[in-house]
């Protein structure tokens, strides 16, 4: 069953963090009301920032009116209503379960579930659900809006098909770029491919084979297409592609395991966390980019009920 009146009904995304951010940005600028569940206080106004900032650079945003973005600590409030129900928790499993299993009970019975992790098939993710809810759980994949607007879906095993055209259809219109995953596969399409190219990378580093530097610009200069695997994981957040190791390597059982060892002693120990982080990664900090030269565009943002502050209203 697909989600009845969904153009009236808000997008719910869960976890205001990185990824969190850029998704339910996404859908804003393609003209979605947008609620956003983040626990932590503290990351209420830097997600808020973000959008407010960043919305106009976002492609639908060229055609579209972007819609409200509000921000809760309370997930009943913040999904209650959604037609879709983005999951962008940390790289945990059992957080990812927990997760959905409140879902199952706060969010509408029609609303699709959707999880963006990018190393856990949802399968992995169903615990005790009703059969009724699994077919309405799937990988919704995003890369990182708006440099990149690929976004992968693939099933839990159980999915309604009917649900993946639906949902690639409105995935065009907020000018993400879906691909259809056709069997369910640790790493979907492109992280399979990414997988080895980082696994690979980390190890030449970890071994004194090369630098940051020449590995990219090697791979810039063969490719002439891509920013390289160590850009690449500094977007990410090292701190992540450290997670998301932990777990090709607990399922694949590969051996050994010190490229995450390395990454951990040599960079995340440290703070060096990627382009997130003022002390850098695997490349060191950039200075603040400037303004945005995309035209001002309105978008609402507030709090909601659950935080003590006046609603914003800005020039995105």
């Amino acid at each position: 069953m697909l989600p009845e009146n969904y153009s009236s009904r808000p997008v719910a995304v869960i976890g205001g963090g990185v990824l969190g951010r850029r998704i339910a940005c996404t859908w804003a600028s393609g003209g979605y009301d947008v609620q956003i569940r983040e626990p932590d206080q503290s990351q209420h106004e830097p997600c808020l920032n973000y959008i407010k900032e960043n919305v106009a650079r976002y492609p639908a945003s060229v055609e579209k009116t972007a819609g409200t973005v509000r921000i809760f600590q309370d997930l009943d409030v913040a999904v209650r209503t959604a037609w879709l129900v983005i999951e962008a928790v940390p790289e945990k499993i059992q957080l990812k379960i927990d997760t959905f299993a409140e879902l199952e009970t706060h969010a509408p019975k029609d609303a699709i579930l959707a999880s963006n992790s990018s190393s856990y098939k949802s399968s992995e993710m169903l615990g005790e659900l009703k059969d009724t809810t699994k077919s309405r759980v799937l990988n919704t994949h995003y890369y990182m809006p708006p440099d990149n607007m690929v976004v992968e879906l693939m099933t839990d095993g159980y999915t309604d098909p009917d649900i993946f055209p639906f949902l690639m259809d409105r995935q065009r219109e907020v000018g993400s770029k879906p691909f259809f995953a056709r069997k369910e596969c640790t790493g979907f399409i492109f992280n399979r491919l990414w997988a080895a190219i980082k696994r690979e990378t980390l190890s030449i580093l970890a071994e004194g084979v090369s630098t940051p530097e020449e590995i990219d610009t090697i791979c810039m200069e063969l490719t002439k297409t891509w920013g390289g695997p160590c850009r690449w994981m500094d977007v990410v957040g090292l701190d992540t592609v450290a997670l998301i190791e932990d777990h090709y390597i607990e399922e694949r059982q590969l051996s050994p395991t010190y490229t995450v060892d390395f990454l951990r002693r040599e960079y995340i120990s440290k703070g060096k966390l990627g382009a997130k982080s003022p002390f850098g990664g695997l490349y060191p900090p950039e200075p603040k980019s400037g303004a945005l030269d995309s035209e001002p565009k309105n978008v609402t943002l507030d709090s909601g009920p659950t935080l003590e502050t006046q609603d914003l209203v800005a020039q995105a």
